[in-house]
């Protein structure tokens, strides 16, 4: 492995696991109660973790993470002061947060605001999307009258997450969670997106995950939450500009660039080029937009 994808090594912690783009630690002195989430600088598109790195990402998201927890009502998992746990490494300080540990719930908790993406394409093909019907003639990238949610079932490590239907949710988790669950993401989604007007920004669709408090059984919201990575933020003026493509107007404020040039320069065999440095400036500046805009911070 390269450097980027190597997960540092920092005192006090274990590594434990990496995903595409999130290490995870623990606790090196044996203790349970908490975990260390690393947002790293990587980049993953189609399946894979793309090079170089994109500089300052991890800290972005962490950054957009922490402004949206404050502003959400609803008890998050991060390890607050006077809990006990250890403190974050200084060499990954702007880009890592301590948590609580929980009881994950395996559903991904996906609220739709527009129709765009595989929402779309599975209302195609049925008309609806997880089990709801949806009036006919909407077109790619139509607003929704009102957000619906659409999760999935989080499948085991290795495996393709699957959409679902909420019937099914309440199935794999009971109907008082799968209740809890939606109407947490609903609630959160028009918060958000309502605030997210106000910037001139339009939250399209998100994901959510949660867990359960293991002392309380309280629902907490856990993990990334509205950022660029696990939202699509559309540009409200780009947006509503019908003279300009559709491209242009459904440009989000992700790693969609880096998409983009790989579908222009790759056939999706063998590994993927390098990425030039100016898609890597490109990507980074639009995640920077995105946070500046909704904050009205600048980093």
């Amino acid at each position: 492995m390269t450097n980027s994808t190597t997960p540092p090594q920092l005192d006090g912690w274990l590594h434990r696991y990496s995903g595409k783009v999130r290490d995870l630690y623990v606790p090196a002195d044996g203790s349970d109660a908490h975990l260390l989430v690393v947002a790293s600088n990587r980049v993953s598109a189609f399946d894979h973790v793309l090079e170089p790195p994109i500089p300052g990402k991890g800290a972005l998201l962490t950054a957009l993470s922490n402004w949206w927890f404050e502003r959400i009502d609803l008890p998050n998992h991060l390890a607050g002061e006077g809990s006990g746990a250890p403190a974050v490494p200084e060499e990954v300080a702007d880009r890592a947060m301590v948590t609580r540990r929980l009881d994950m719930h395996p559903i991904e908790c996906v609220v739709r605001g527009a129709l765009t993406g595989s929402g779309f394409a599975e209302y195609q093909r049925t008309g609806a999307v997880c089990g709801i019907e949806l009036p006919s003639g909407i077109e790619d990238g139509d607003l929704l009258e009102t957000p619906i949610y659409t999760p999935a079932y989080k499948a085991p490590l290795g495996e393709h997450d699957e959409n679902i239907t909420f019937e099914r949710s309440v199935e794999l988790v009971g109907v008082e969670v799968a209740t809890a669950l939606r109407d947490a993401s609903l609630r959160i989604f028009t918060a958000a997106r309502d605030l997210a007007a106000e910037r001139g920004v339009i939250l399209a669709d998100t994901k959510f995950e949660f867990g359960r408090d293991p002392e309380t059984g309280a629902l907490v919201l856990a993990d990334e939450v509205l950022t660029s990575d696990s939202s699509r933020y559309w540009d409200a003026e780009a947006y509503a500009d019908t003279s300009r493509d559709r491209a242009e107007r459904l440009a989000s404020f992700d790693k969609q660039i880096v998409r983009n040039w790989l579908r222009a320069h790759w056939d999706g065999t063998g590994e993927p080029p390098a990425l030039p440095d100016e898609i890597v400036e490109r990507t980074y500046a639009r995640y920077r937009e995105l946070y500046t805009r909704l904050t009205g911070l600048e980093r």
